[in-house]
């Protein structure tokens, strides 16, 4: 790879800069400190904007959590949200009735379509130790054809995931988790049925990858249609095409050649957004993106009137019990669980 196959470097902020067919994407990583009965930080909560902190005192944000940090009721429609955690737990609820608690390693995929109303909320389980909670919320944008199917969600619990490694001469290991798309020969699990990703030219590619001090990371070649953005958001350093990179950043570059990069003395985390575009108008009004603004009245319309199915559970927030493992019960009533 060549300086020249990067086309822009762009320094990481809040939330990380996409392109089409991705709509968004949010690191959220936060020190909470040990739970409460209610499972919210033990302490005090004085001086935060309470329903609208992202202020990050004292290590963390409650969001828009007021008890509870994470994202109480709130609609989406024409679009995909994909969940990646790393670290800590998400209680999943809806207003089709389906529920889930999953992380340390699980994946949420769901098609919002023609509108849904869920909470995403982050538990602190324990009450003797730290619960840090690390995620990737990303954004996945639906074609007009799409944007209106019924809503959808698919679990990628952690021991289902492809997770190759790259190994170096010397042993030093690039562990990939391939969530979206193809990569050394393996095929990541399948999306929902009408995902972008679900489309056999999309191209679509999403995988993390953390490398161990010194370890290299290669990304074969693409269609020179899609747009790829590998974002640095972890480590001190890290060689491209012969230079080192020592800031943060969202890496544009060409997908049609190989790329290929080297930790620095520090392990690295890095993801991997890729897709051909939709190319697509693309018009948002905050949790709803379609084609038109007349398309956006109509969602606000009939949010008011409908909101897309009402709220079946008690509270705006909800948790489920401190005691619950991983699980998912589906609108249909299928249930999973992990320990």
């Amino acid at each position: 790879m060549k300086s020249s196959d990067i086309l822009a470097a762009t320094r990481l902020g809040f939330p990380w800069p996409t392109v089409d067919p991705f709509l968004f994407c949010a690191h959220h990583h936060d020190a909470y400190p040990r739970g409460d009965a209610r499972m919210g930080p033990q302490g005090s909560l004085e001086g935060r904007d309470l329903g609208m902190d992202f202020g990050r005192k004292d290590g963390f944000s409650m969001y828009h959590g007021r008890e509870v940090p994470g994202f109480p009721q709130h609609p989406h429609r024409g679009f995909e949200t994909i969940s990646i955690v790393r670290r800590g737990l998400i209680d999943h609820s809806d207003s089709l009735g389906a529920r889930a608690r999953f992380g340390r390693g699980d994946v949420q995929w769901m098609t919002a379509g023609a509108g849904v109303v869920h909470s995403e909320m982050f538990p602190l389980v324990h009450q003797d130790k730290e619960n840090p909670v690390e995620l990737f919320q990303l954004w996945l944008n639906l074609p007009a054809a799409d944007k209106l199917v019924e809503p959808y969600f698919t679990m990628f619990w952690r021991e289902d995931i492809p997770a190759p490694v790259q190994r170096d001469a010397r042993g030093r290991e690039a562990q990939i988790r391939l969530i979206a798309g193809q990569l050394d020969g393996l095929r990541a699990l399948p999306p929902p049925p009408n995902s972008w990703a679900n489309k056999a030219d999309s191209d679509v590619l999403i995988a993390t990858a953390d490398l161990q001090p010194g370890a290299t990371f290669r990304l074969p070649a693409a269609s020179p249609e899609a747009k790829r953005t590998v974002f640095f958001y972890e480590g001190d350093k890290l060689e491209i095409a012969g230079e080192l990179l020592d800031e943060h950043a969202a890496l544009a570059v060409k997908p049609e050649v190989e790329f290929t990069v080297t930790a620095g003395p520090y392990p690295v985390g890095l993801l991997v957004m890729q897709g051909r575009p939709i190319g697509e108008p693309i018009v948002q009004h905050g949790p709803f993106v379609m084609n038109s603004r007349e398309e956006i009245q109509r969602a606000i319309s009939d949010y008011s009137r409908t909101r897309f199915g009402g709220w079946p559970w008690p509270s705006d927030a909800p948790v489920h019990p401190r005691e619950q493992g991983r699980f998912a019960v589906h609108a249909g009533g299928q249930v999973e669980e992990r320990l």
